[in-house]
């Protein structure tokens, strides 16, 4: 049996809303975000994160669910932020935060802009194991839509905080690991990494110069060739490199 479900135009408020939850600053307000697909939308269910409201083209894959509203693909297209919309968009509320565990390996990204680059990192995160990350609050909110497309539902499962970086940072015990240009090769190095903080700088313009004092370890992934070409990796390329590299050690030890 499928609960409360009805064939239905989407309603100018619930179009308002779903619109506005593009931006952050909705988001924040509402404490709202849009999770589009199947898939995805699977994912978020079985996990804590709380449904709001469902809107889809065909009822019937989401058995016995509250607040889902059986809709036209023309109306589903009207609320979608995808040029070729699946059938199914949920809104979800926006958890309180959770606590970070310090007592495993923890990434941290500072001044991180693209969506894509952070979504692939949870995904990326998730994959190796890391259970937490920690953004400045100056990166773009994981809430995004095109985060929230491109984790492809490790968003639900990957504990993520926003904190004052260098505040934290600062007060932590935790050995802090900066991924940087000029530090000791990764697959020379000794260190092992069962917790501690592994940094990740802005996209453009790596880990700043305050957070560079702080740090324990520098570590690089050195070139194959003797060139200054290209200047440096994809952020979450990188990201993946090392957590690679990273388990590998852990699984030898």
């Amino acid at each position: 049996m499928i609960k409360n479900t009805s064939l239905n135009m989407v309603s100018k408020k619930d179009i308002k809303l779903i619109k506005s939850l593009k931006q952050k600053k909705f988001r924040d307000l509402y404490r709202f975000f849009v999770v589009e697909g199947k898939k995805s939308i699977s994912e978020f269910l079985d996990s804590n994160y709380k449904l709001v409201k469902l809107f889809s083209i065909d009822c019937s894959f989401f058995n016995d669910l509250d607040n889902q509203i059986e809709i036209l693909s023309d109306e589903l297209r009207k609320i979608s932020f995808f040029n070729n919309p699946d059938d199914h968009l949920a809104i979800f509320k926006i958890p309180e935060n959770n606590s970070i565990n310090e007592d495993s390996l923890i990434v941290a990204l500072e001044s991180i802009r693209d969506p894509g680059n952070l979504g692939t990192i949870i995904r990326t995160c998730e994959w190796f194991g890391v259970n937490d990350i920690i953004c400045s609050n100056d990166s773009v909110d994981c809430y995004n839509p095109k985060v929230v497309q491109s984790a492809m539902g490790s968003l639900s499962r990957v504990n993520i905080n926003y904190v004052e970086l260098n505040s934290y940072l600062k007060n932590t015990t935790l050995e802090l690991i900066g991924a940087t240009l000029n530090g000791e090769s990764l697959y020379e190095s000794n260190l092992l990494f069962h917790k501690g903080i592994l940094i990740f700088g802005n996209e453009a313009n790596g880990i700043s110069v305050e957070l560079s004092n702080m740090l324990n370890h520098n570590l690089t992934i050195p070139r194959s060739l003797n060139s200054s070409f290209p200047e440096s990796l994809n952020l979450s390329i990188s990201v993946g490199l090392i957590l690679g590299e990273i388990k590998r050690k852990t699984f030898s030890v």
